[in-house]
């Protein structure tokens, strides 16, 4: 009996000595962090681009963008002024906003078919430099190009369009046009409780409506679209969501941010539409979108010692 006393002690001993393991599940799991974007249009200067009081900030707009590990930057069209050569790309844009070419899901601008001094056919200096980026459907495209397109980022639906519907390649603006046949398609596809699309020139501009974009606003509302992303115009614009008549509509109406403000240049402030919310032509900077769920988080983020921001959330359709 005492040995067996003697032997109980012992393990007890051991047991008492041995450290603590918990026992933990063999895979851990992290809840998803939502998806954070930004965006801006109208951003480099011609070569050489350099910096002056009022223009050319393309530099600072890009510093912007290494200040948060975003999931994807959507250059809004006319990344190189005022023509958008390859050689102007890659002089200008690369050293600046290039530098997040591998994360960048950009839209094509007017300037980037050509300006008032030069052309550029079928925008081939942008689709040639962001390649399958600007065209992710036909790749290998270089020039003359559909450059539209949509992708899935978080739960998200993403419609990337082609505001220069004339041009070649494209196939007009018509609702009967070649994109607005694939964009139908695309949302009936994917019908995600939240969805953004973007392209360069807005419907709801600067003291003016255009009207050639109507059917593209028409189908994006029948589909409940709940962010319109824009440049063009180079002021920042936040719109209440509204019809395509401009009728104040948070149920289904689509609200559309203009985002101008990439560094090019600022331009002056028009007699407002209705439905406007804030506005400001002095500022340069991004639109910073956190794309939750069933709800968007908006953010412009300023340059550098400037002040002017604007912020708030709205739930998804």
């Amino acid at each position: 009996m005492k040995a067996r006393r003697r032997w109980l002690a012992f393990v007890v001993t051991v047991v008492a000595s041995m450290p603590l393991v918990l026992a933990l599940p063999a895979t851990v799991t992290q809840a998803a962090v939502d998806p954070v974007i930004a965006a801006a249009g109208d951003i480099t200067c011609q070569p050489p681009g350099k910096a002056r009081a009022n223009a050319c900030h393309q530099q600072a707009t890009a510093n912007l963008l290494g200040q948060v590990p975003y999931d994807a930057v959507l250059p809004l069209g006319d990344g190189q002024y005022d023509c958008g050569t390859l050689s102007g790309y890659q002089q200008v844009y690369a050293p600046s906003w290039g530098k997040y070419l591998a994360k960048s899901h950009p839209v094509v601008g007017d300037q980037d078919y050509g300006g008032t001094s030069c052309s550029v056919p079928g925008a081939s200096g942008y689709f040639t430099y962001f390649g399958a980026n600007a065209s992710p459907d036909n790749p290998s495209c270089t020039s003359a190009c559909k450059g539209y397109y949509s992708y899935d980022i978080g739960t998200w639906h993403v419609v990337a369009l082609n505001s220069e519907c004339t041009q070649p390649g494209v196939g007009g603006c018509s609702s009967t046009s070649p994109m607005l046949t694939w964009l139908g398609k695309d949302l009936a596809a994917h019908p995600a409780q939240c969805t953004l699309a973007y392209m360069h020139e807005p419907y709801w501009a600067n003291g003016t409506l255009v009207k050639k974009y109507l059917p593209v606003i028409k189908a994006l509302y029948k589909a409940h679209v709940d962010v319109l992303l824009t440049g063009h115009k180079h002021i920042y614009a936040r719109y209440a969501p509204q019809t395509p008549t401009s009728a104040n509509d948070p149920a289904q109406g689509v609200r559309e941010f203009i985002v101008g403000t990439g560094g090019h240049n600022h331009a002056a402030l028009a007699s407002p539409l209705p439905n406007l919310q804030v506005s400001n032509n002095t500022t340069f900077g991004v639109l910073q979108l956190t794309l939750h769920s069933s709800s968007y988080d908006w953010r412009f983020v300023p340059e550098a010692g400037q002040s002017f921001t604007d912020s708030g959330t709205s739930a998804c359709h």
